[in-house]
């Protein structure tokens, strides 16, 4: 269920995670950013624009995309694909210089995902602050199928986010839709 030596828990300060994720090696992150990107927590969308100095409305439009995980949706950078592959570099990384246009102003979860030791729990740190909603029944049952082929950190099991045990197996037995 948990990692075996969790460092990182739910309620992890984000500065904290910023922290364990590691100083950016351009070329380590490149990796990343050539096949695909990183989702944006609310309010990233507004940094962005304003380090890029376009209207929030024009770099939605045309530079982000909508995701739904955890019946939670979020917006990332749009990933270009091309041959009709499944994934594509980041909107924002330069191939030519081999480094992200948006550096200063990168969303948290690309400062974290670059982290090799932390990693996994760094993933399941945003998922768990950034896209499973404890009060939606159906992020909990996704978050649920999710968790029969991963690992979780401290706060994310199913009874840390829904305490009440006879609420959690409503929701999960679909007593609860809403």
């Amino acid at each position: 269920m948990y990692f075996d030596t969790p460092l990182i828990t739910k309620s992890t300060p984000e500065k904290v995670a910023i922290k364990l994720g590691g100083e950016c090696k351009c070329d380590q992150c490149a990796r990343l950013c050539m096949y695909g990107s990183c989702t944006l927590k609310p309010g990233e969308e507004k940094k962005i624009a304003k380090f890029l100095k376009i209207p929030v409305k024009k770099l939605v439009k045309e530079q982000l995309e909508e995701v739904e995980r955890f019946n939670t949706k979020r917006l990332r950078p749009k990933i270009l694909r091309k041959d009709g592959k499944p994934y594509g570099h980041c909107i924002f990384f330069d191939k030519k210089e081999g480094l992200c246009k948006i550096h200063e102003v990168k969303p948290i979860q690309c400062k974290t995902s670059s982290a090799h030791e932390y990693g996994e729990q760094l993933h399941a740190w945003f998922i768990l602050n950034y896209f499973v909603n404890p009060d939606d029944p159906e992020s909990i049952r996704q978050y649920a199928s999710y968790l029969k082929t991963n690992k979780t950190i401290p706060g994310g099991s199913l009874l840390e986010l829904v305490p009440d045990k006879i609420k959690l197996r409503k929701i999960l037995n679909h007593e609860i839709l809403k």
